[in-house]
C-alpha cells in the first residue's frame, strides 16, 4: 500500500526534473551607472516572478524599515554584504537563479561604480545578454557607455537598454525617446549588438513582469517576456573541439588518461586529434566520466580521455581535431581591461593564465588606449585601472588559442602580478601577432596560424627553405618539420621574405 502511494510521487518528481532539464538557460548581467536601480530591478524581477522564499521576504521587509524604499527594499534581495547595505550600493558581483515555465535564468548583479568596473567584467564574462540601466532623470552617462562598450567587447549579442525610474519623470514619452535616440547613436558603432529599449520603473514594477498601464504609448514586450523569448544558444557547443588538459591521470602502469573539461565542441570515440603546441597526432581510445564510459562528450562536460598512443602530454596542453586547428604562437594581439591600481607598463613581466595553462608573459607594447566617451584610439605608454587598450603580448612558450569572438573559453586570459599574486588584467585575444611572435633573443619559433605553419627566426623561414637561419635551423630540419606537419594535415606557409 505504501509502495502504491510513493510511486506516483516519484513519477511526478522525475517528470518535474525532466521538464526542468529540457529548459534552456539564459545567463544575463545587469550594468549601468551607480544608483540606476540595477539591484532593485533584479529584486523586483525575483519578487514578482515568485522566485523568493517567504523567509527571505520577511527578512528583507525587516531590514527595509527606515530606508525610504517602501514596504520592501528590493535591492536587499541581492545586496547582501554589510558594506553594501550601509552605503546603499553594489560592490561585489551577486548571482541569483530563478526560473519560469519557459526558461531558466542566472542573473549577475554587477556594481555601477567606476571603481568596480572589474567586477562588471567578471559578471559579464559568462553572460549572453546584458541589461544596461539608464536613469531617466540623468540620461546617458559615461559609465553606461563604458558598460555597453565592454558588453560589445565580450561578444554579448543582445543588450536590453532599460530606461528606469520613469515614475520620477511622470512617465513622459519624450524623455524615453530622447534617451533611446542618444543610446542608439552610441550603439550604432557596434554592429554585433542588437539593442532592445524598454521604459520601466523597477520600484513600482512598471514593464518588469507585466505591461504597465502608466505607459500606454509603449507597445513592446515587458522585460520578463523579452527575456523569455530572446534567442539563446550554446556557442561553446557549436565551436570547434577544444580540450585543455587539466590533469594527467596515472593510477597504475596500465592506465594513462587526460582529465579536463571540454571547453567547446564535441568529441567521439575514435576521433583523430592533435596535441598542441607539440603537434603530435593520435586518436581517442575511450571517453570516461563519473557515470562510466561514453561514446561522445560535448562542451561543458568533465571527462577523462585515453589515447591510442603513448604521448608526452602535460597539464596546459590542448587537444583539437586535426581539421579545425586553433592558433598556436608565442605572440598575440589582445584587448586588455586593466583591473589593478598599479598601472600596466610595457616591458613588465606577468604570469598569464589561459585555460589550464600558466606561463610567463611580457606586455610587449600598447598600441592604443580607447577613449570610452568618444571610442577614439589614443596613444598610451601605460594602462591605468579600468582603462581599456589594445596590446601585444609575448609569452615564453607558444600559446594555443582562438579569437575571443569565436571561442570565449580559449580566447580569454588573465594577467597576474607575480609579486602580489593579484589579477591585474583581463584579456580578450584578437589574433596572432605576426610580427614579433617569436620575440627577441629566441633562436627560432614556429606557430600555426589558420592551419598554416609559420617559422620565425632572424628572418621568417619558408617551410620548404634550405637556408640556414643564422645557424640555428637548417634546411633539413625545416624539411623534416614540414613533412611532419603535412602528415598532420597542416599546410606549410610559403613566405615571401627571404632569410637574412
Amino acid at each position: 500500500m505504501a509502495t502504491a502511494e510513493i510511486t506516483p510521487i516519484q513519477d511526478r518528481f522525475e517528470q518535474f526534473l525532466s521538464r526542468e532539464s529540457d529548459k534552456d538557460l539564459l545567463r544575463l548581467t545587469t550594468a549601468g551607472s551607480v544608483d540606476d536601480g540595477k539591484s532593485t530591478l533584479i529584486g523586483r524581477l525575483l519578487y514578482d516572478s515568485k522566485s523568493v522564499y517567504e523567509d527571505q521576504i520577511e527578512s528583507v521587509a525587516k531590514a527595509s524599515a527606515g530606508r525610504n524604499a517602501g514596504a520592501i527594499d528590493f535591492s536587499l534581495l541581492t545586496d547582501g554584504l554589510r558594506a553594501e547595505r550601509e552605503q546603499g550600493i553594489t560592490i561585489d558581483v551577486a548571482y541569483r537563479y530563478f526560473a519560469t515555465p519557459r526558461r531558466k535564468f542566472i542573473i549577475a548583479d554587477t556594481p555601477g561604480h567606476e571603481q568596480y568596473t572589474r567586477n562588471m567584467v567578471t559578471g559579464a564574462s559568462t553572460a549572453e545578454l546584458a541589461v544596461v540601466l539608464v536613469d531617466a532623470r540623468k540620461g546617458l552617462l559615461p559609465q553606461s557607455k563604458r558598460h555597453a562598450y565592454i558588453a560589445s567587447l565580450l561578444g554579448l549579442p543582445h543588450v536590453v537598454v532599460a530606461v528606469n525610474k520613469m515614475d520620477l519623470v511622470n512617465y513622459e514619452r519624450s524623455v524615453f525617446a530622447r534617451i533611446e535616440a542618444d543610446f542608439r547613436a552610441f550603439l550604432a558603432r557596434f554592429q554585433s549588438i542588437e539593442p532592445y529599449f524598454i521604459p520601466i520603473s523597477a520600484l513600482a514594477g512598471d514593464n518588469v513582469v507585466t505591461r504597465s498601464d502608466n505607459m500606454p504609448w509603449f507597445h513592446g514586450m515587458c522585460l520578463l517576456d523579452y527575456l523569455e523569448r530572446v534567442p539563446v544558444g550554446n556557442r561553446a557547443a557549436r565551436a570547434p573541439f577544444r580540450f585543455p588538459v587539466q590533469r594527467v591521470v596515472r593510477p597504475n602502469a596500465e592506465f594513462r588518461g587526460y582529465a579536463g573539461t571540454l571547453a567547446s565542441g564535441k568529441i567521439r570515440r575514435g576521433d583523430r586529434v592533435i596535441v598542441l603546441p607539440s603537434g603530435q597526432a593520435t586518436s581517442v581510445s575511450t571517453i570516461s566520466t563519473f557515470d562510466g564510459e561514453r561514446a561522445e562528450a560535448q562542451a561543458g562536460e568533465s571527462v577523462t580521455l585515453t589515447l591510442t598512443d603513448e604521448l608526452d602530454i602535460v597539464r596546459g596542453d590542448t587537444l583539437s581535431h586535426c581539421d579545425e586547428l586553433p592558433t598556436s604562437t608565442a605572440g598575440l594581439n589582445a584587448t586588455l581591461v586593466w583591473l589593478n591600481g598599479e598601472p600596466g607598463r610595457t616591458g613588465k613581466r606577468y604570469r598569464i593564465k589561459h585555460g589550464t595553462r600558466q606561463d610567463w608573459a611580457e606586455l610587449a607594447s600598447i598600441d592604443h588606449r580607447v577613449n570610452i566617451n568618444t571610442l577614439e584610439h589614443e596613444p598610451a605608454a601605460s594602462l591605468a585601472m579600468n582603462e581599456i587598450g589594445s596590446v601585444r603580448i609575448e609569452t615564453a612558450r607558444p600559446l594555443v588559442f582562438d579569437c575571443y569572438l569565436k571561442n570565449r573559453m580559449t580566447g580569454s586570459f588573465i594577467l597576474v602580478d607575480p609579486a602580489t599574486n593579484a589579477t591585474v588584467a583581463a584579456g580578450l585575444i584578437s589574433n596572432a601577432a605576426q610580427n614579433g611572435a617569436a620575440g627577441t633573443g629566441r633562436e627560432f619559433s614556429w606557430s600555426i596560424v589558420n592551419g598554416e605553419l609559420i617559422i620565425s627566426g632572424p628572418g621568417r623561414l619558408s617551410a620548404g627553405s634550405n637556408a640556414d637561419a643564422s645557424g640555428h635551423m637548417t634546411g633539413e630540419q625545416t624539411t623534416v618539420l614540414r613533412r611532419l606537419l603535412e602528415e598532420l594535415g597542416i599546410a606549410a606557409a610559403n613566405s615571401s621574405r627571404e632569410n637574412e
